[in-house]
């Protein structure tokens, strides 16, 4: 196995893992996260639809064929949970020190270099798809 293989697979576990663990505190409406849905003013529908897209781009995060389309999603939903960070619910949200948004910032990283490694695969979806762009 060569190092673009071994990099692809560590980054799409550790943004997978990051994004599945989340899921039990969304999908049991757990105090924590029904209070930063809420303070966005998208509780229950914001939560449960985040979680549900977490849970489709960390499967497809896992899945080599479909890296890249997970990696497009994971930063698409980690640019969103940064910016209600910066710009709502504040870095730091119940005395966490910041770990969740920590966290974002990691599966940002992470999606931004899975998109990196697999780009041929995204510029042959392209081709596929959208043969005139």
């Amino acid at each position: 196995m060569n190092l673009s293989k071994i990099s692809s697979w560590i980054l799409r576990i550790v943004a997978a893992v990051i994004l599945l663990q989340t899921l039990y505190f969304k999908f049991t409406a757990h105090p924590e996260s029904v209070e930063l849905f809420s303070k966005l003013g998208v509780e229950p529908w914001g939560r449960i639809g985040t979680g549900v897209l977490e849970l489709i781009t960390g499967i497809l995060l896992l899945i080599p064929a479909t890296a890249f389309i997970g990696g497009f999603l994971g930063m698409g939903l980690m640019f969103g949970a940064i910016a209600s960070h910066l710009f709502v619910i504040g870095i730091e949200s119940k005395g966490d020190g910041g770990q969740l948004f920590m966290l974002a910032i990691i599966v940002l990283i992470c999606s931004i270099f899975i998109q990196i490694i697999h780009q041929n695969e995204g510029k042959r979806l392209m081709q596929k798809y959208f043969p005139k762009i």
